[in-house]
């Protein structure tokens, strides 16, 4: 296939525009602020975690001290209608002495409540130096994701920008290639390929082998516009001044 020696040289330009475009596209997809997102985001799931069972805890123990708080003054409002019972007139020795056993176990009862109670809201207290470091460090978590996650957000911003602009950059370039060069460039491409790479002193730019004497006496035959290939790979070969042939 015949191509203008000046057509080849763009398809070198077209070369290094995709080259940086795969770079770029490497680029978007091992940003370290993708690791680092993947990390905060499960830091913050982890304080979640931890903060709903420590308001779950607290709630337990709120419960327990307002179901104690009932019951010390269930004991103490029994307690007062024995004490205003055995002051009354009208009260025998029995019922007397049957209120003074209750009032002696009520008073029992009682002590052993509030000694829960306390007990309970001393665990609550510590409770709450847990709960307030908990959110802390949920605070703490959310602000290192929102960091993270604005400065992914932007270095993707800049490197679409390039891309847009590289983009524009090969869409004038493939205009001034022929749709049949351009085909076999393509191919190559979507092979995974580089479409097309200089013959530098007497090596592949793209395989990097060395030719052989034969192929290299065949390129210096060929004629300029000829559109030749890597014998080894099957790139589209460009000739230039520093192709050593």
């Amino acid at each position: 296939m015949k191509a203008d020696p000046a057509v080849q040289r763009r398809l070198l330009d077209l070369a290094e525009i995709d080259a940086e475009l795969t770079r770029l596209a490497h680029r978007r997809r091992t940003l370290p602020e993708h690791t680092e997102l993947t990390e905060a985001e499960a830091a913050v799931q982890e304080g979640k975690d931890k903060l709903i069972a420590t308001e779950t805890a607290a709630g337990d123990l709120d419960r327990d001290i307002r179901r104690l708080e009932h019951d010390v003054e269930g004991v103490r409002a029994r307690t007062r209608r024995d004490e205003q019972l055995l002051a009354g007139s009208g009260v025998g020795a029995k019922q007397a002495a049957d209120l003074q056993h209750e009032l002696q176990t009520l008073a029992r009862r009682q002590t052993v409540l509030e000694d829960e109670q306390l007990e309970v809201m001393e665990q609550r207290e510590a409770l709450g130096v847990h709960l307030e470091h908990a959110r802390r460090v949920l605070t703490e978590a959310e602000q290192r994701l929102s960091e993270i996650t604005e400065r992914r957000d932007n270095a993707l911003a800049d490197i679409d920008a390039v891309v847009a602009g590289r983009g524009r950059d090969r869409t004038a370039v493939v205009g001034e290639i022929p749709g049949e060069v351009l085909a076999i460039y393509e191919r190559r491409r979507e092979q995974g390929n580089v479409g097309a790479a200089p013959l530098r002193e007497r090596r592949c730019g793209a395989c990097r082998l060395e030719l052989d004497r034969t192929f290299l006496s065949q390129l210096r035959a060929a004629p300029a516009d000829e559109l030749v290939r890597c014998e080894e790979c099957g790139t589209i070969l460009v000739r230039t001044k520093e192709s050593g042939v």
